[in-house]
């Protein structure tokens, strides 16, 4: 077997090494404890008939336990200084792709046909940069990939308003958005103790089951969302306020849209984060004819 990436010694010695220095502009903190990486890869229920997709494998101490454990990992790296690392740590894995390219530009979709042609089980693992999390999980889940789902570790404060329930401060379009494609929750919280160098912040492991359907049917799925956005804007503000202000002629349409609330049996005078999903699907669907 061999010696594990995600121990402090292996990691200090591969880091001295490669003279490599932390890049803060880039969001990498490294974990050194393969307990937390096991759980990570146990989180996802991979198996050897598992595809894995990981984005930004640093070292490669979460991409050796995925190699491990699925059938093909396939790793976005940003960061060229860590190629030749990862064709170091990794080279004893002959079902890891490292490709350099960053993952919001990337076409995943494409990656996925050429590179899991014969693997059906899909699923995204990662150690996300925080600066990224949110566009990146986003990117994943608005593109429709033909995933089973995603189990990443963030920032604990992240994963608290993806998880969230309505009418906790934590609940937000965030957490509406990502609740609309999957089932959300956190699985573990991650002291910052564990890492390289220390983050300023916890994290936490959320995982995020794809939904076979939304969790609500809408007329115009980017409607629903324009109208969550605009009803948390400014969180003290009522769902009228919010409304008539975010939304394109919402000050010429307040008429129409006290007649959509009331229509759908909500106080305008309620705040966005009282709402359930299905009360946002509900009113983005009274509304949308005045503003499609």
């Amino acid at each position: 077997m061999n010696k594990d990436i995600a121990t402090p010694i292996r990691t200090r010695a591969i880091l001295e090494k490669y003279g490599f220095s932390f890049k803060k502009s880039l969001g990498q903190n490294f974990l050194i404890d393969t307990n937390i990486l096991k759980k990570i890869v146990e989180f996802a229920n991979i198996t050897e008939d598992t595809g894995t997709i990981e984005i930004g494998p640093g070292i490669g101490a979460l991409t050796e336990q995925l190699a491990r454990s699925s059938k093909r990992v396939v790793a976005f790296e940003i960061d060229q200084r860590l190629l030749p690392i990862l064709k170091d740590t990794l080279d004893p894995y002959s079902n890891v792709k490292v490709i350099h390219q960053d993952v919001l530009k990337a076409d995943v979709k494409e990656v996925i046909k050429d590179e899991f042609q014969t693997i059906d089980d899909l699923m995204v693992v990662a150690n996300l940069p925080y600066y990224v999390t949110t566009p990146i999980i986003m990117k994943i889940l608005e593109e429709h990939l033909p995933i089973r789902g995603i189990v990443v570790m963030l920032q604990k404060e992240v994963a608290d308003r993806i998880s969230a329930s309505p009418g906790t401060k934590d609940y937000g379009s965030l957490s509406i958005a990502v609740q609309y494609y999957t089932e959300a929750e956190t699985v573990m919280i991650v002291p910052k103790t564990v890492f390289v160098p220390q983050p300023n912040v916890d994290s936490a492991v959320i995982r995020l089951t794809r939904r076979t359907t939304p969790a609500v049917t809408v007329k115009d799925e980017g409607f629903f969302f324009q109208v969550t956005r605009a009803s948390f804007a400014q969180r003290r503000k009522t769902l009228l306020n919010n409304l008539t202000s975010q939304l394109p002629d919402g000050k010429q349409k307040k008429e129409q849209i006290l007649e959509a609330l009331g229509g759908c049996g909500i106080d305008p005078t309620r705040r966005g984060e009282t709402l359930s999903l299905e009360e946002f699907g509900r009113l983005s669907d009274a509304l949308y004819p005045y503003f499609k």
